[in-house]
């Protein structure tokens, strides 16, 4: 597909575990099966979490498995100015306002409305500063939900196949989005996630914010990553709409498992994967293709990787989409 722009966006808070390199090798996939190019972005944007040398560790890591970026990594650490910029254009068109709150404030907030949050599960913002601070000094920044979803062409959106969108029910409240692996998928974003941050009130951007500043500013046309960050999708195509930037094409891909039964991560016990010998690396992207339902192959990983191609395109045809 002429154009087509895919990326990986690990973050640095420790090297690929085997989670990390399913979504990466699902992405280069992709960008290699329409014949497009493949970026990686360093996430580095919280750094207190970011452990030192894991960028370039990570990219040690995937040209062990053969998987090679077409540019140099964009640093998110380096993007600060464009991120103050999106804000500023945020703020100025009404999409985006100061908020005073504490994590303390919200709880109370919830509680006082008879709405205490479930074990586990993330505040939903009451909208308390939406009219403003009230004597508050401003702690975040926080995106302004729309009263009601306009489709995407009155949003200033293309019609383009890349993103459709729709008002689901009678109060315009819903948000509908296509996943090229899941389908068809809708999300409350008032309801279950409320006015979300932008700018943390220990200074640092949201992950959020810069996501879909720098998938525009790459012009990435496909995001491929895993499944956990579905939830995610439905407030940035809000960001891509309010900044009037286009809306990728979104894939997302399965999780693997810790032994709890939770998504493998870096926070459940993870371990890096082993790359230092060929053989090595190659199991690692066995282990990655088998969870991405790809056949086996005896290698060598060059032949492997052109086999997984075709057989990725097989899935996810990209004259049908």
């Amino acid at each position: 597909m002429a154009g087509y722009i895919g990326r990986f966006a690990p973050s640095t808070t420790g090297p690929l575990h085997a989670g990390s390199l399913v979504a990466a090798l699902a992405s280069w996939l992709d960008a290699r099966a329409h014949g497009g190019r493949w970026l990686v972005r360093i996430e580095d944007v919280d750094r207190p979490r970011c452990v030192p040398g894991a960028d370039r560790a990570i990219l040690a890591q995937l040209a062990a498995c053969g998987l090679l970026p077409d540019a140099p990594p964009l640093h998110q650490s380096q993007r600060g100015t464009r991120y103050r910029q999106a804000l500023d254009a945020l703020l100025a068109a009404g999409h985006a306002y100061p908020c005073g709150c504490s994590r303390r404030d919200i709880e109370t907030a919830l509680a006082k409305a008879g709405q205490p949050r479930p074990r586990g599960s993330e505040l939903v913002y009451p909208g308390t500063c939406r009219g403003g601070l009230q004597g508050k000094p401003a702690r975040a920044w926080r995106f302004r939900i729309p009263d009601s979803m306009p489709n995407g062409a009155a949003a200033g959106i293309s019609s383009s196949r890349h993103a459709t969108f729709s008002v689901a029910n009678d109060e315009g409240d819903e948000l509908d989005w296509f996943d090229r692996r899941l389908g068809s998928q809708r999300q409350n974003v008032a309801r279950e996630v409320g006015d979300f941050v932008l700018l943390r009130a220990d200074g640092l951007w949201a992950y959020q914010l810069a996501v879909v500043v720098d998938d525009a500013d790459q012009g990435v046309t496909d995001v491929v990553r895993g499944a956990d960050l579905a939830d995610n999708t439905p407030r940035q195509i809000l960001l891509q709409r309010a900044l009037q930037v286009p809306t990728p094409r979104y894939l997302h891909t399965p999780l693997v498992l810790g032994a709890n039964g939770e998504k493998l991560s870096k926070q459940n016990g993870a371990r890096a994967i082993e790359t230092g010998m060929p053989a090595a690396a190659h199991a690692a992207l066995a282990t990655a293709a088998a969870v991405l339902g790809l056949p086996p192959h005896a290698g060598p990983t060059a032949a492997a990787l052109a086999a997984w191609v075709d057989a990725w395109r097989a899935l996810y045809n990209p004259r049908s989409q």
